[in-house]
């Protein structure tokens, strides 16, 4: 099949449509504006429904209700707008409910700038919103993979009945890259759970709410066994030159790239080092990254943010190694050489040790 030279955002929507997606409620924030723009344009064009919110509370309100009708259905927003759906995302989750949801994270906190950032890693892993559920996060880094991981995000979140995330910073949103899309999505599953508009589905009551402390506390336990089945099950994760690696690099998104080009510089002055790069954040890696700690010599993690996914490194490699860390924020993403920099210092640390 023929590639198409597409921005990240617009293969978005192309590649929910061939999901079988048949509803986008969004309000469009920069950088993820052109996301609402294309579903405006697509959507309608091939019978599905576009419709711009009040706002995004509003937007992802009107998820909760098609994905409890059984449809495929979807959101994209950013920053200050992800905060506004945390309430919805909650409902979401509690009552078990698949849809998508796409974050291009840009500066902040506050208002912040439209620039790109990994500062939501928090807000989208370890669950923005009240109460004890988790969503299940991926994190393409090419725009090839902003079409593959929207298919695979629709699959996962049907599959178990939960929200699915894509998590991408503003630079991979935004970039141009040449993608080929698939064929569309046959077969979509049956959700005879799903309330329409027929007598048979009467029963099929949807909500998250359990007044009795022993049903609620249940309901809990339920949905923590889920997300350790997602855990064993759907860790996605991308490696390059860890077979033989003492140091290892750590990133996602736009980093990972950089990164790759740190290990191929690092690699031809000598330096033995290698890349791992989690595509689910949500369940995380933490199992490999475990295994690699028992062999290399440190960890240095790379992110757009203040530190952030290192958290979940240094909880897996349990203080083993040394852990590094290396960040930009406000939209600064750092190059090859100010990374490769960081990476000799520390090898220089580490042999002196």
């Amino acid at each position: 099949m023929a590639k198409e030279f597409i921005k990240g955002n617009d293969a978005i929507v192309k590649a929910a449509l061939l999901a079988g997606c048949e509803s986008f409620y969004g309000y469009p924030i920069t950088p993820a504006s052109e996301i609402a723009h294309a579903a405006a344009k697509y959507f309608p064009r091939v019978g599905r429904t576009f419709l711009q919110a009040e706002s995004e509370i509003g937007s992802i309100q009107m998820v909760y209700g098609a994905a409890a009708a059984g449809e495929r259905t979807m959101t994209a927003s950013s920053g200050p707008g992800m905060s506004l759906k945390q309430e919805g995302l909650s409902y979401l989750a509690g009552s078990e409910l698949p849809c998508v949801v796409v974050d291009i994270m840009r500066g902040g906190p506050g208002l912040g700038n439209i620039a790109p950032e990994q500062s939501d890693y928090f807000q989208a892993v370890k669950g923005g919103g009240h109460g004890n559920y988790k969503l299940i996060v991926l994190a393409p880094n090419s725009a090839q993979e902003m079409c593959d991981l929207t298919i695979r995000a629709f699959e996962l979140a049907d599959r178990y009945r939960n929200p699915a995330l894509i998590l991408a910073d503003g630079y991979i949103g935004q970039m141009m890259e040449p993608v080929e899309f698939p064929p569309p999505v046959k077969g979509l599953p049956a959700k005879p759970w799903a309330l329409r508009g027929e007598k048979i589905s009467d029963a099929n009551l949807i909500n998250s709410i359990f007044l009795d402390p022993d049903e609620l506390e249940s309901h809990n336990r339920h949905l923590q066994a889920k997300y350790a089945l997602i855990a064993e099950r759907e860790v996605m994760v991308e490696e390059y030159h860890t077979g033989d690696a003492d140091f290892v690099l750590v990133g996602y998104g736009i980093v990972s790239r950089i990164l790759r080009s740190v290990v191929e510089r690092g690699r031809a002055d000598g330096h033995r080092l290698g890349l791992l790069r989690p595509i689910t954040l949500c369940p995380y890696p933490s199992v490999r990254v475990a295994e690699l700690a028992g062999r290399v010599k440190g960890f240095l993690v790379c992110e757009l943010s203040n530190g952030q996914m290192v958290e979940d490194i240094r909880l897996a490699v349990e203080g083993r190694v040394p852990v590094h860390f290396y960040g930009r924020m406000g939209g600064n993403v750092p190059t090859v050489e100010e990374i490769y920099a960081v990476v000799k210092g520390q090898l220089s640390v580490t042999a002196t040790a």
